[in-house]
């Protein structure tokens, strides 16, 4: 039993001095050792982080694209959101001003301009299948648009007001004087044939005076801008800013008569 127990102390002796001995070693090898591996070392950390990159930047790429395809989409649901919104609230507009009208009027829907006229015609959806016919007079919630110059049987052409073949019979809501409007295929409207002592007046609101079969009385034109003198001296016009925007109507009513 003691030879016994003296193998053992003799194996313990034995291994601990292995590990002392492989100790000091690796403190004395430490350095060198390290200095060896630390370029391949180094090589392998940097394989390693470009590696790493490459594949971060190809799942940023994908990341990206599809965000990129979301933004899209969804500046375009916004947008057609924001259309449907302003379409309401012109139709509802038109439909408070349709129900408040002392006039029988059809809606209609811009569809397109005339490419021999672009800047004094108008088309829209609606025609004889419709009761509209030649000559009736046409207009939105803000004021007169002009007449219905051509029909078919779903469409219908619409000469504006800004045409200068176009004359309305106007006078100035404020003092009543008479005058004659037509248009100068631009964005303004002139009244003419006014004497040289007319009572006319910058910010004067100018309306249909009723004197032709087309244009009910009433009807808003558009609110005078300037007043000039002819060159013979012996008339004056008035420049008129019209109340509807004719450059970018998108519905009109038509008074059916």
């Amino acid at each position: 039993m003691f030879r016994h127990n003296k193998k053992q102390l003799i194996y313990f002796c034995v291994v601990v001095l292995t590990i002392l001995l492989i100790s000091s070693l690796t403190q004395v090898l430490k350095s060198p050792a390290l200095n060896i591996l630390e370029y391949p070392l180094g090589l392998v950390s940097l394989l390693k982080h470009e590696i790493g990159g490459i594949i971060f930047y190809h799942r940023n790429l994908v990341l990206s694209e599809r965000l990129r395809k979301e933004n899209d989409y969804l500046k375009q649901k916004i947008c057609s959101l924001n259309e449907i919104t302003l379409e309401n609230k012109r139709l509802e507009k038109l439909l408070v001003f349709k129900q408040k009208s002392p006039y029988k009027v059809i809606a209609a829907r811009v569809i397109g301009r005339s490419s021999d006229n672009w800047s004094s015609t108008i088309i829209i959806d609606k025609g004889s299948y419709s009761g509209i016919r030649k000559g009736l007079a046409v207009i939105s919630y803000l004021g007169l648009v002009g007449r219905v110059a051509e029909t078919s049987e779903y469409t219908a052409k619409i000469m504006l007001i800004s045409d200068s073949n176009i004359g309305v019979a106007a006078l100035v809501q404020r003092s009543r004087q008479e005058g004659l409007v037509s248009g100068t295929l631009g964005s303004v409207l002139v009244m003419k044939y006014l004497p040289p002592e007319a009572d006319i007046s910058p910010s004067d609101l100018v309306i249909t005076s009723g004197l032709t079969d087309v244009y009910p009385k009433g009807l808003i034109i558009g609110t005078v801008v300037s007043v000039g003198e002819e060159f013979s001296g012996l008339s004056r016009y008035a420049i008129i800013r019209p109340a509807v925007n004719l450059s970018n109507i998108e519905e009109v009513l038509v008074i059916i008569r």
